[in-house]
């Protein structure tokens, strides 16, 4: 399927948007780290895209799809949440582009709109998270201006060797 830049439209997601949404839960397993169980990213991504669907009055954030001949191809969640210095942000929580729609700059109008959202808000930061592993994904946030704020360190203890010295 060849997606042109203008035929794709940028707009709010739609209960009959759900099985389409939710079959794009296997593009954020990109990245995870050896020791998780990519099954289980999967599944919670499925759970957490499920989450969007409920109702709109119960929705405080927004999710909006991207759509091309009538097929949604791709997708984004953007709600709030406090910095732990104070100030309420924009976080999104999910951005999702179908394998055969990469490259055709749908994830940077998928931005825009968590972006347009953001600022409708009256918000000043809209930050993300990815896995540390996927730097596909990591040089696409920073060819759009995303800076990396914050790194996380993981240590997996299944050896009891694995303690570090108390000396």
């Amino acid at each position: 399927m060849s997606i042109e830049h203008h035929d794709v439209h940028i707009r709010p997601v739609r209960e009959e948007d759900r099985d389409a949404v939710i079959g794009l839960a296997a593009q954020l397993a990109e990245g995870v780290p050896e020791w998780r169980d990519p099954g289980a990213v999967v599944e919670a991504a499925r759970q957490w895209l499920a989450g969007y669907f409920t109702p709109a009055s119960q929705q405080p954030g927004a999710v909006f799809v991207a759509v091309a001949g009538g097929e949604v191809v791709g997708m984004v969640s953007v709600n709030t949440h406090r910095h732990f210095t104070g100030p309420v942000e924009a976080y999104i929580g999910e951005v999702a582009v179908a394998p055969h729609a990469v490259r055709m700059g749908l994830g940077r109008r998928l931005l825009g709109a968590a972006e347009d959202w953001a600022r409708g808000q009256g918000l000043r930061h809209l930050t993300l998270e990815t896995a540390a592993g996927n730097t596909t994904a990591r040089r696409f946030y920073a060819a759009v201006g995303y800076q990396e704020e914050a790194i996380r360190f993981t240590r997996v203890l299944d050896r009891l060797r694995d303690r570090p010295d108390t000396a």
